[in-house]
């Protein structure tokens, strides 16, 4: 037996909209967008986020160089291991900031800077992999273009940045406006970063291992550690585990992470999570990804047909690896593991080639904890609408070892939000979560699972509905949140339904009538232009 549905009113959700974070990174894209010139913007982006990146290790260089000095060890400024200490990369004098500025209007500033990332890359075994190899010489950007770009990069001040992410910010700003510029391909490793926020607020990765098996540009792992922080957490508790099998992406997750200081294990090269797993044996507590959507021809017919990822379902199918995605991330929970992740919305409801099947034995194992259906327009890739999925080994409520997650027995209960009229334009064509609306679905979640600091849990139509596997099953066995919460109720405007009728019926006859009106002044016009008589 498990326990009852837990009954409670949740607080109003506030359609109050919250403004991006605009300021001198706005600025600082502007300026540095012009010097682009006929650079594509997918080739730049490696440029802008690379020098980015230098600016940043050549701060935290100089700033721990300045604290040996004062701190009377100047005899240290050049021992690797006093910088190591402090998570900061030691610099050869040519590989930093202030030398690449000085040199930032000779001919071959671009081989100078092509050298100092190879240097720093050399010199700091984390960062093995993770830099552009010669770019700047293959690319031929003009060098009078490069040379503005370093001395609007060199605007950036990090010494005033209380939480000493100023870099970090500027680096995620570009990201998404990079994304945007490319369209398609460019949000393949840009998650949103609205979507990043609530998956992070629903799972609430304070402790343990985080893992990503399909990690883009790091954002995820970026917003784990800023949940940790923001709530006082040690980020100490926490590992990272990624994957990711686009190089340059690869390379852009490992500068990410770089440049917060935060250590994770993204594998040793970029590769297929499929093909070449290189977290074999890892089960996580926390897992947060961004699959890419339906992707097809993931596989040939004769491979991984026998994967113990998909032991006790069917095989995926060739068509669409959506399924193949959460059936990895499934094999790959922990006990007591959270999986939250992003999927086009046809993955609630598809019965093709056996998807169908895996999410029906899914359901009837009781993984699904939880599923939201987001507004369309919130992807630079698509504006197609999209969902969360959020699945769990352990609805017991007990948690073995970390007793403030407790929660209370939810077996053979699923939670249902909607949440596809939330959400605020920025722009004509996207659209992103407010932090009100983040709270919002974070907080019946939470209240749901019987957390008492977000109050108590009821069904609200249109809303949230709390379902059990026998409601899942008469709906056979689709996921999509409309089919369950319900149509919210329309408020009762005190007119008796009869005069109500009254009036819309002497509306619509009026509307008729000047209907006949218009047909006739349209004959008219047209008879006076040839195009028919006036008796039509």
């Amino acid at each position: 037996m498990h326990s009852p549905p837990v009954l409670v009113k949740l607080k109003p959700m506030s359609k109050q909209t919250t403004k991006s974070q605009k300021g001198f990174e706005e600025s600082l894209w502007e300026t540095a967008n012009k010097l682009r010139g006929t650079v594509e913007s997918s080739e730049y982006k490696h440029i802008v986020l690379s020098l980015i990146f230098l600016k940043f290790v050549s701060d935290k260089f100089e700033a721990r160089k300045q604290a040996l000095i004062q701190d009377g060890q100047a005899q240290y400024i050049d021992m690797v291991e006093f910088y190591a200490m402090q998570n900061v990369f030691y610099l050869p004098e040519t590989a930093r900031w202030d030398y690449i500025i000085q040199q930032s209007k000779q001919a071959d500033i671009a081989i100078k800077i092509d050298t100092a990332l190879s240097i720093i890359e050399t010199k700091n075994p984390s960062l093995k992999g993770a830099l552009p190899d010669n770019y700047f010489s293959r690319m031929g950007l003009d060098s009078s273009k490069l040379a503005a770009l370093l001395d609007t990069l060199n605007n950036i001040d990090t010494t005033t940045d209380k939480e000493n992410d100023v870099v970090g910010r500027v680096y995620e700003y570009f990201l998404g406006k990079f994304a945007a510029q490319e369209g398609k391909g460019g949000g393949e490793f840009y998650t949103p970063k609205c979507i990043v926020n609530l998956i992070a607020d629903m799972i609430e990765p304070y402790k343990g291992k985080i893992y990503d098996p399909c990690c883009g540009s790091g954002g995820m792992f970026v917003q784990s550690i800023k949940f940790v922080d923001s709530h006082e957490g040690n980020q100490k508790d926490i590992s990272i585990y990624g994957q990711e099998y686009t190089a340059a992406t690869y390379k852009l997750a490992k500068m990410n992470l770089a440049i917060r200081g935060i250590s994770g294990n993204l594998g040793d090269v970029a590769a297929d999570s499929f093909f070449k797993d290189q977290h074999p044996d890892l089960k996580a507590d926390f897992i947060m990804a961004n699959p890419p959507f339906n992707q097809k021809e993931w596989r040939a017919s004769d491979e991984l047909t026998d994967d113990p990822r998909w032991a006790g379902y069917d095989v995926p199918p060739t068509g669409n690896a959506n399924y193949a995605w959460i059936l990895h991330m499934v094999s790959k929970l922990s006990v007591n593991g959270i999986a939250g992740f992003v999927l086009a919305n046809g993955s609630m409801s598809t019965n093709t080639t056996g998807e169908g099947a895996i999410r029906q034995k899914m359901i009837e194992n009781d993984l699904v904890d939880c599923m939201i259906a987001l507004p369309g327009q919130l992807f630079y890739t698509t504006q197609i609408p999209v969902c969360l999925w959020f699945l769990t080994k352990n609805k017991t409520g007990q948690t073995f070892g970390d007793a403030s997650r407790n929660t209370r027995n939810r077996q053979g209960e699923t939670l249902f939000i909607d949440a596809r009229n939330m959400g605020t334009m920025t722009d004509r064509v996207h659209k992103e979560l407010t932090t009100d609306d983040i709270a919002a679905i974070a907080q019946t979640y939470h209240a749901w699972r019987g957390e008492p600091k977000d109050g108590v849990y009821e069904d609200t139509a249109g809303l949230c509905k709390s379902a059990t596997l026998e409601d899942i099953k008469a709906n056979d066995y689709v996921l999509t949140p409309g089919r369950y919460v319900g149509a919210a109720e329309i408020a009762d405007d005190g007119v008796l339904f009869e005069t109500k009728m009254a009036e819309l019926t002497a509306t619509l006859f009026k509307q008729m009538d000047e209907a006949k009106v218009l047909d006739e002044a349209i004959r008219h016009n047209l008879a006076k232009l040839g195009m028919g008589s006036v008796d039509g």
